[in-house]
């Protein structure tokens, strides 16, 4: 363990680094007789115990605990203030300003061992609590982790579900939640966020389990009547999801209900217009418009890109959110990417 020790005046200096080389145990004393130098090494040297004279120019003992304590890694440092003052106003200060024992001049060897091995387990215990605390919190992002994987599974498994009655395949629902995630990174969100709407972002469609085979899989255009029952998909799909606390869940439901908004308020369930549709929703309507252009369907064969791209250009501040539309077109190569991936 390192024992820094900060006095002015170099005999009581080496009495103490000799007292302390005869410590039972490994113990490497870091001597200063300049307080300002002593500050400085402390800003990249980590020590244990802090051993300071009170009476030292430019820097004294209580000015020096003060600039120690500031810095991140010195707030819990066990000091011990060595003084040949026993007024006790110094000592009241010096406990204000963040001393936890004192020791008197002259130094009496049996005191001063029993005091610096006092403040050094003192140290042993901070460490092993904050090991104790970096290993917990070690465990706990592990156990999160595996729940969210075993959240995400489930996701999974239900988007799949719902593909056996749906003609899309499972290849859409990855280019779509790609296509997502890559719209989110253009646009800025953090890497959290990103990976959120990658993981909601497949269940978009969830609801179509409650839409009829005549309906789903019919290859023709749907008449007003059967579109008007196909448009009910979105809020099944929020009734679904919204019955699950999680925070992914939430967001996965917020997703199947918002994401056939339009930009002018013109799409459903709920005629959402602009910014009122949540930015998930907006980002995965651009993702799903495209993955369905682009892809073939019992109904209809694929779209080119570039007609494909064309339209989310002409659809840009009516269906789609522009500042979408932009991102999403700015990383085309990375979209190009993903399709050729995740083919069906």
């Amino acid at each position: 363990m390192k024992i820094l020790i900060v006095d002015d005046n170099p005999t009581n200096v080496l009495v103490l680094r000799r007292l302390i080389e005869k410590m039972e145990g490994e113990h490497q004393p870091v001597c200063f007789t300049d307080s300002l130098q002593a500050l400085e090494w402390c800003k990249d040297g980590k020590a244990d115990l802090l051993l300071v004279d009170y009476m030292m120019p430019e820097l004294d003992g209580m000015e020096f605990i003060q600039q120690f304590r500031l810095l991140p890694e010195c707030k819990n440092i066990p000091i011990v203030m060595i003084t040949a003052d026993s007024n006790r106003d110094i000592r009241y200060q010096a406990l204000e300003v963040g001393a936890n024992d004192f020791l008197n001049k002259p130094i009496d060897k049996t005191e001063f061992l029993a005091r610096v091995k006092n403040m050094l387990n003192l140290r042993k215990s901070q460490i092993q609590l904050s090991n104790r605390a970096q290993w917990l919190a070690s465990e706990v992002r592990k156990a999160t982790a595996a729940l969210r994987q075993q959240e995400g599974e489930a996701l999974v498994i239900l988007s799949k579900a719902a593909e056996y009655r749906d003609p899309e395949t499972g290849a859409h629902i990855s280019r779509m939640s790609h296509y997502s995630k890559l719209i989110a990174a253009t646009l800025g969100l953090s890497e959290a966020e990103q990976d959120l709407i990658l993981e909601a972002s497949p269940m978009h469609d969830v609801g179509k389990v409650g839409t009829p085979d005549d309906i789903l899989l019919k290859p023709g255009p749907l008449d007003q009547a059967e579109f008007s029952i196909m448009k009910q998909h979105a809020n099944h799909g929020h009734e679904i999801l919204n019955q699950g606390s999680s925070h992914l869940l939430q967001v996965a439901a917020e997703i199947a209900i918002t994401h056939h908004e339009k930009f002018n308020g013109k799409g459903y369930p709920n005629g959402l217009k602009g910014t009122d549709i949540p930015l998930y929703g907006r980002i995965v309507a651009v993702a799903d418009v495209f993955d369905a252009l682009t892809s073939e369907r019992p109904y209809k064969k694929a779209w080119p890109v570039e007609k494909a791209i064309a339209l989310l250009k002409e659809e840009s501040g009516e269906h789609f959110d522009p500042k979408c539309v932009e991102a999403f077109l700015s990383s085309m190569d990375q979209a190009m990417e993903i399709m050729a991936t995740y083919q069906g």
